[in-house]
């Protein structure tokens, strides 16, 4: 039998019958997938940004990306039932905040993706989150070699039949809760949910897959600024500019109705940015 205890979350005690079947009527995260779409009228982040960005190092502004990566981790605060996940047929409430994104090193077809994971405590500033951030990606732009970096160089020595094993085996000791801590501390893909900024590199947002391996039951992409027709008060059609958000999420780890609450709540943090 399984460990009811793992070093990254408590069990989940009491869960309703119908919910605590769906883990072995859906075994895997991306069959339990359900895809929601979010617009953000972005005039508010815009000015919002501009006074921030008056008083901050030209070198260091804060952007959108910070903002939505903000808006998420309060919105997991506020509902923490979003921060669950499924292992082992189980559910598992995560201890603390764990936000996992990726960017590119450079603008340049071949430049490498590097990732990050970071946690937001509830009682952090945002600029004291938007300094914290500017120094991971520096890190990551930087090509210094990280953690995930080496282990992952070190696993891709071993030939892919070995590799493909080692990978079973990790899946194996992730259904039973025997994953290692210290690589669950590094492995990005061991967190709360992943975001990636693709407006960033000038592409919209998209829905994008789960991954079966590791925990994260939320992916979110970004998608670039744009302009789009609106009807106004007054009746008529002008233009506002507006970013997407779009979310991958496993409806095993808690209802529809919940969630959207939750999506409601970024979208409107990030329409009204005083209150990031």
């Amino acid at each position: 039998m399984a460990p009811l205890s793992r070093s990254d979350a408590d069990l989940v005690p009491d869960v309703h019958p119908v919910r605590r079947i769906m883990p072995f009527v859906m075994p895997s995260r991306n069959e339990s997938s359900v895809f929601f779409g979010d617009q953000v009228f972005a005039a508010p982040a815009i000015e919002f940004l501009a006074r921030l960005n008056a008083k901050r190092p030209p070198e260091r502004p804060a952007s959108v990306f910070h903002m939505v990566l903000r808006s998420l981790a309060m919105c997991i605060h506020d509902r923490p039932r979003v921060n669950r996940f499924v292992a082992g047929g189980r559910y598992w409430q995560r201890r603390g905040v764990w936000l996992s994104f990726s960017g590119k090193r450079g603008m340049s077809d071949d430049a490498p993706i590097y990732t990050a994971k970071r946690n937001f405590p509830k009682d952090e500033t945002f600029e004291e989150m938007v300094d914290s951030l500017w120094d991971t990606q520096l890190m990551g732009r930087s090509g210094k070699e990280s953690d995930t970096d080496r282990e992952i160089s070190l696993l891709l020595k071993m030939p892919p039949f070995v590799l493909a094993r080692v990978v079973r085996i990790g899946r194996w000791l992730n259904e039973r809760n025997l994953f290692p801590k210290a690589m669950i501390d590094n492995d990005p893909l061991f967190a709360t949910a992943f975001v990636a900024n693709l407006g960033s590199v000038g592409l919209d947002a998209c829905y994008h897959h789960n991954y079966d391996y590791g925990t994260i039951p939320v992916f979110l992409t970004i998608g670039l600024l744009k302009k789009v027709p609106v009807v106004n008060d007054a009746g008529e059609i002008v233009a506002a500019d507006v970013f997407d958000l779009k979310y991958t999420y496993d409806e095993r780890t808690e209802d529809g109705f919940y969630v959207s609450r939750g999506l409601a709540l970024i979208r409107h943090r990030l329409e009204h940015p005083e209150q990031l």
